[in-house]
């Protein structure tokens, strides 16, 4: 095969990397391509904006499949222009590109089809957002409606920031035509991720969760740029909660598309803030992130490109993804000043001896005589992988510390967040008897997330393997957890195997997957030996939720939090119940 990439960036550099270890593919051509990509790919000389230039060179080269990069060249019909064509293309139309290039399509759409996200406002008169500034509670948000190369975007602290975010937009034009328009939202908090699915329209095959850091200072501080790095696996998203992604953001969005008469294909990115139990679309991008593509290939062990054919000819059934288990890590080195001004053509020094143990992505490199200098605000990202987080963390930044120019810059926290996870100690054991028990202890799952009490999780039989069971129990409290909830069906030893080894307090949930719907199960985990306690409150779902809501009252009798956030989930309950009853009332 043929391949033409769209596009002269680190996504693209990342993107000709992996394609360039396919066994189907014999030539790759880049437009315009950079220095970095020169020994994989042949770069040709053509703008990723002129569609009648890429379409001469797709024809006259016999290319099979075109990726395109970038969000300009989509907004620009690119993918219209090829399939009309008849040429194989990955990426999603003109119409369907505006989920990114045009915020307030975004969120109506999100609004229409209760997809979680913040509530907010579109407005292309100055005056009128002005006005509306007066009655908007702080913080909030102001985004520039369309493209603005991911720096179109102002968390505003007080009212004076929001005038002064709302001038630049929308009188000093400082995004062009991007701030004809703005949408004004309300700010939500969290920890934001980054969630990418391939899809054809109607099969999502979803990539590595990963984590973006935007600001350019350490700490998340300072101005939005284009991302100074990340790294893959997010730890935030656990089984569960990527499921309820899935659930609840990615697929609903893509019948959204569909329905509208947009139909979707490509790589769907959604920019998610994560706030315990609350997921919530920040953004929509039709393309790979930037960086978050570099970690991202790097645990991709399989050809991706049969995957990308696939979704550009609309028939995604039957792939899937071989993920790396190990951790990949990208940390962007960037010119000092960025996202403000920075000087250029600043040389380059450490590119000619690296280590085998890291992958260097161009951004913004030239060639000047002898020497690459710096060309952009992003220069190079160095990826890494490793055995976790940490490793990788290492590795990457071992690879920043052999490469320098003047004044260069970049983040000397990447993955901070995914460390600070991993420190933190669980509080409570979640054991399962099988993992066909797991869809019964989501309904915990939820509610220890809604607390944000941090749990641990695993498989282990009173019967199969009860060393393992005896083990985890006896290593619970050295753990630092407080509360042990053991789930098992039929004889439903689990729980009582669990209570002889520990002193901890153990829930057990008896799991309704007998002939006798489970109150074998009941009777087994509540007749336990004098001196072995266990507690139990219901079987199913109804038991695991209301288990984990009883390990979250013991653990809020140390923990004054904890208190306060149960007390507002039994006002929310009552608030609920109320509002039922007001409902029925009516109808007499």
């Amino acid at each position: 095969m043929n391949i033409l990439v769209i596009g002269s960036g680190g996504r693209e550099h990342s993107l000709v990397w992996k394609i360039a270890q396919s066994e189907i593919v014999s030539k790759i051509y880049c437009a315009p391509g950079n220095i970095g990509m020169e020994t994989l790919a042949e770069c040709v000389d053509i703008d990723p904006d002129d569609n009648d230039q890429l379409v001469k060179f797709a024809e006259q080269h016999q290319v099979d499949l075109t990726i395109v990069g970038p969000e300009g060249p989509m907004a620009n019909g690119i993918v219209d222009t090829f399939e009309s064509l008849g040429l194989r293309i990955f990426g999603p139309s003109c119409l369907a590109a505006e989920l990114e290039t045009s915020k307030s399509f975004a969120k109506d759409l999100m609004l229409k089809y209760s997809i979680p996200t913040a509530k907010g406002l579109s407005f292309k008169s100055y005056s009128k957002a002005k006005a509306s500034l007066a009655q908007m509670e702080y913080p909030l948000v102001i985004k520039a409606d369309g493209l603005a190369a991911g720096k179109g975007v102002f968390v505003c602290p007080s009212h004076q920031e929001a005038l002064n975010a709302l001038k630049k937009i929308m009188l000093d034009r400082i995004f062009g035509s991007a701030g004809d328009k703005v949408v004004i939202e309300e700010a939500l908090q969290g920890e934001e991720v980054s969630f990418l699915a391939f899809t054809d329209g109607k099969i999502m095959l979803p990539l590595p969760t990963s984590q973006d850091h935007k600001a350019v200072f350490d700490g998340d501080q300072g101005p939005n740029t284009g991302g100074m790095g990340a790294y893959s696996p997010a730890i935030i998203i656990n089984p569960y909660m990527h499921k309820r992604i899935m659930q609840e953001i990615m697929l609903p969005t893509i019948r959204a598309m569909a329905a509208e008469g947009r139909p979707y294909k490509g790589v769907l990115y959604a920019g998610l803030m994560i706030d315990r139990d609350q997921i919530k679309v920040l953004e929509f991008n039709v393309r790979f992130g930037d960086p978050e593509t570099q970690p991202l290939m790097l645990r991709i062990k399989n050809d991706i490109v049969p995957i990308m054919q696939a979704v550009a000819k609309g028939n995604l059934e039957g792939y899937s993804l071989d993920i790396d288990e190990r951790a990949a890590v990208c940390v962007v080195m960037a010119s000092g000043g960025y996202p403000a001004s920075y000087q250029k053509g600043l040389p380059i020094t450490g590119l000619t001896k690296l280590d085998e143990d890291f992958v260097v992505f161009h951004a913004g490199t030239a060639r000047q005589g002898q020497s690459i200098t710096t060309a952009s605000g992003r220069v190079i990202g160095v990826s890494a992988l490793g055995t976790s987080v940490e490793t990788a963390i290492v590795a990457a930044y071992q690879g920043v510390s052999q490469i320098s120019w003047e004044n260069v810059h970049f983040r000397k926290d990447i993955g901070h967040k995914a460390l600070q996870r991993l420190s933190c100690k669980p509080k409570v054991g979640i054991v399962m008897g099988s993992d066909s028990d797991l869809p019964v202890m989501e309904a915990g799952i939820a509610i220890l997330i809604k607390f944000g009490i941090p749990y641990e999780i695993t498989v282990a039989s009173a019967h199969r393997s009860p060393v393992l069971a005896m083990k985890f129990a006896s290593d619970a409290k050295g753990k630092g957890m407080q509360v042990i909830i053991a789930a098992a069906g039929h004889a439903a030893h689990l729980a009582g195997a669990m209570a002889a080894h520990t002193n901890l307090p153990v829930i057990g949930v008896p799991i309704d997957s007998s002939a006798l719907q489970g109150l074998d199960a009941l009777l087994s985990t509540v007749q336990m030996p004098p001196g072995i306690p266990v507690a139990t409150v219901a079987i199913g779902k109804p038991g695991a939720g209301n288990a984990a809501i009883l390990a979250a009252q013991i653990i809020a009798l140390s923990d004054p939090k904890l208190t306060d956030r149960l007390a507002i989930f039994r006002k929310d309950m009552t608030a609920k119940v109320e509002q039922k009853a007001r409902i029925l009332k009516s109808y007499c």
